[in-house]
């Protein structure tokens, strides 16, 4: 199957829910909308063959708008290729559906994200940090956190 087979496939079945699709040096990415990515998640996972999520991550583009992206790099092992699906979301809500019910390894993936980025996922299992203690009120990997961090707003421990 090529990109464009894929690219076709995926825009026929989600018309307009694909906000747009490249291919660059092989590297094939569908920008998908917010709300249907676990649709679409099931759809190129149980269709297309693409079982494996290798990872899920948060980027900060740090603008107006759509302000955060949540990138999720897929395989097939069946085909070996990959694909990328993106969303992206604004700051005002960053919330997206998520795709621990497709993948299930997609959990920690998603708890990252959200430790570090604040994006909430509905209806991951068990969305609490994983890095951060819970009472930490910021994310680190945004690009308005302070590169000395915020004096005071952990506790550290006693020598």
């Amino acid at each position: 199957m090529t990109d464009e087979q894929i690219i076709q496939l995926i825009t026929a079945r989600f018309p307009a829910d694909i906000r747009e699709t490249s291919v660059y040096r092989g590297d094939l990415t569908v920008v998908v909308e917010a709300a249907r990515i676990a649709e679409v998640a099931g759809y190129v996972k149980t269709e297309l063959g693409f079982d494996l999520i290798i990872d899920c991550c948060g980027v900060d583009l740090y603008r107006p708008g759509d302000r955060f992206e949540v990138v999720y790099n897929i395989y097939s092992l069946a085909h070996k290729r990959y694909l990328r699906l993106k969303v992206r979301i604004g700051e005002d809500h960053p919330v997206v559906p998520s795709v621990t019910g497709v993948w299930p390894g997609a959990n920690w993936h998603e708890r990252e994200t959200f430790d570090m980025f604040g994006i909430k996922f509905a209806g991951h299992p068990d969305l609490r940090r994983l890095y951060m203690p819970e009472e930490f009120e910021y994310h680190p990997l945004r690009k308005d956190f302070p590169l000395m961090g915020i004096p005071d707003s952990l506790p550290l421990p006693r020598r």
